[in-house]
């Protein structure tokens, strides 16, 4: 067997990005290449490789972002798309890579983060990272509170809905003070085109994006997308319809007028630190800011 070959940072690599993105496919299911064609594969998303000739066989990802935890901006490294091809497991493939990792970004930042799935919770703290509970929150909807603002049901196929979107996302402020993330452009295009293409909406008055979704009384928002601080109360409720009974918010809401119940998330997000800061508990990281 050939001797693999470590690299990083390939983008450019026809070949290679190809086959990463087979690999992503066949191992997560995850379809990369309209988000690389959309320019949304920014100099922030880096993958480190091993590889054989043009076939990539491990992998793990970074992306460089900001950590905004009670208004404080802080360098952060999340890892993801963690992934060796079946042949090549049981080699340490994904231990060697994350020590790559550590080597060029351990000391550069004050946070690095992951979510893991359960096959492998007993492989990040061999690399001093810890679990981190996160929570849901929720509020109850009042009776006959649904607001009636002008939304739009946005549209992929469309141009000027696209640009709509890609526009906002390039300017967004953080969702959130007390745990956002700074930085995840790419990211959240990712999740708009492959994730929650048909349940993204805008507030034309506001001037905000939700990216929300309404099921048996429960109205789950994921995302709000802006320039300017919204009241996230006020908003919620526009979105609310007369059959929402739960809304429910897929990151930490800052909101002040918010009444707000929380529960155990199980998101399987480790944490390492580097330096004095610690990371927010009782929080919840944005859900299109996961890589």
């Amino acid at each position: 067997m050939k001797e693999l070959e470590f690299i990083k940072d390939y983008k450019s690599n026809e070949p290679l990005r190809n086959s990463f993105f087979e690999l992503a496919a066949d191992t997560f299911e995850l379809e990369l290449e309209r988000w690389y064609e959309g320019g949304f594969w920014n100099e922030g998303y880096i993958p480190y490789s091993y590889i054989e000739g043009n076939r990539v066989v491990a992998n793990v990802s970074v992306s460089l972002l900001e950590l905004v935890i009670n208004g404080v901006k802080s360098r952060a490294v999340q890892i993801g798309t963690v992934m060796t091809h079946p042949d090549y497991r049981g080699r340490g493939l994904s231990s060697r890579l994350m020590n790559k990792v550590l080597e060029d970004y351990g000391q550069a930042c004050e946070f690095m983060y992951l979510f893991a799935n359960d096959t492998v919770l007993d492989f990040y703290p061999k690399f001093g990272f810890r679990p981190v509970e996160e929570k849901i929150f929720t509020m109850d909807c009042p009776p006959g509170s649904a607001g009636s603002a002008a939304i739009r049901k946005l549209d992929l196929a469309s141009q000027e809905d696209l640009k709509l979107i890609t526009s906002l996302g390039k300017q967004r402020i953080p969702v959130s003070e007390r745990l956002g993330v700074s930085g995840a452009y790419g990211l959240l295009m990712f999740y708009c085109l492959n994730v929650f293409s048909e349940e993204l909406y805008y507030l034309e008055n506001e001037k905000v994006i939700a990216i929300c979704q309404q099921e048996n009384g429960r109205l789950e928002i994921h995302d709000l997308i802006s320039t300017e601080p919204v009241s996230i109360r006020e908003i919620a409720l526009k979105l609310a319809d007369n059959g929402t009974e739960t809304i429910a918010f897929h990151f930490t809401p800052d909101d002040p007028d918010l009444t707000l119940a929380s529960s155990s998330y199980p998101s399987g997000l480790f944490v390492r630190t580097h330096g004095s800061l610690e990371y927010v508990v009782n929080a919840k990281h944005p859900s299109t800011s996961i890589a």
